[in-house]
């Protein structure tokens, strides 16, 4: 008989990232209502079957050098970067609005970068890697990708891009830590939750994507056996001697509903940590055992902090502009032209 004894499938009460088709909004979703405090400024949206608009004259302006995977730098200006970021951190069958949100996330989020100097001694300013910067994906690349789609793709992320020229979200002058991931589970995480430190634009909020994300439900199967092998590289100390059935205790959440921390064993480690060893696609997942196997059910994919992909696609399909979603997902930040 199957004997769960951590319960309750996260959903969430009240962050880069791999691109994912694109699912129509469930029908009846109310509009995720605004968040004052964001400067606005005229959009000029582009319909995909006009020609691709030219880049805006401050992201031409913003000289660029990109160290790609391979190791070569080349140089390149913000807003042809910019399209090659889009174009692979979010699948181009997105709203229009969403794709303008990401364009200003993947601005800010770059300048963010570049005042770090990260990649100074390799003669870059950023990368091409999503787990250190951004992915980045050519305009060849995506072509091949999107196939009978590329026309239209390419122009609409172009004017995503060209729509929001300049425009960088800012907080006490700054360009902020614009983080973003794919699917949340009813909520975003605190940063101060997944990385120990608290940012105050980086804060839960609701999110309203749901059932209609592929694979927003997970499960991964482990034997005992993995999860001691797993446990044993990581070096964990777990005491694993007993029954299957006691190896995990004490499992606690936070307001979002992902998990804070649990214990292996007697070791105790946090949702995040967990997430890593047994390759969950997020930290918001439940776990029972029946037979000496392992299931965790997962709910979303990612960090979960900053601005969910596919909530900002929601947002969007129910009428909110890529202001309103930004200003949604990052708390008490600002527009500003450059910063």
């Amino acid at each position: 008989m199957r004997a769960p004894f951590l319960t309750g499938l996260a959903l969430g009460a009240a962050l880069l990232l791999l691109p994912l088709a694109a699912l129509g909004d469930p029908p009846g979703r109310a509009p995720v209502q605004p968040t004052p405090g964001l400067l606005t400024l005229p959009a000029s949206p582009t319909p995909a079957s006009q020609p691709v608009p030219s880049p805006g004259q401050w992201d031409a302006a913003q000289p660029l050098r990109l160290l790609n995977r391979d190791g070569q730098v080349d140089e390149l200006t913000m807003g042809d970067y910019l399209w090659g970021v889009v174009a692979a951190e979010m699948p181009a069958a997105f709203e229009p609005e969403a794709l303008r949100a990401q364009a200003v996330c993947a601005r800010t989020y770059s300048l963010w970068k570049l005042r770090a100097k990260s990649h100074q001694e390799e003669g870059a300013d950023i990368c091409a890697d999503s787990t250190c910067c951004q992915a980045y994906l050519s305009q060849e690349d995506a072509a091949q990708r999107w196939g009978g789609d590329a026309d239209a793709y390419t122009a609409k992320i172009a004017a995503a891009v060209a729509d929001t020229d300049g425009q960088v979200l800012t907080y006490e002058g700054g360009p902020i830590q614009a983080v973003f991931f794919s699917s949340a589970s009813g909520a975003t995480e605190d940063a101060a939750a997944v990385w120990g430190k608290s940012l105050p634009y980086l804060v839960s909020v609701d999110s309203p994507e749901g059932d209609e994300v592929p694979n927003y439900h997970s499960t991964v199967t482990l034997t005992a056996e993995q999860v001691k092998k797993a446990a044993g590289e990581a070096g964990l100390g777990a005491d694993l001697s007993g029954e299957p059935s006691t190896w995990f205790a004490n499992l606690t959440r936070t307001a979002s509903g992902r998990v804070a921390s649990l214990e292996l064993g007697g070791a105790e480690l946090s949702g995040g940590a967990a997430r890593s060893l047994f390759a969950l696609r997020s930290a918001c997942f439940d776990v029972s055992e029946q037979d000496g196997v392992f299931t965790f059910s997962v709910t979303g994919y990612g960090h979960g902090v900053g601005m969910s992909q596919y909530g900002a696609n929601a947002m969007a399909k129910a009428g909110s502009g890529w202001r309103d979603i930004l200003a949604h997902y990052y708390t008490g930040a600002e527009l500003q032209t450059g910063a």
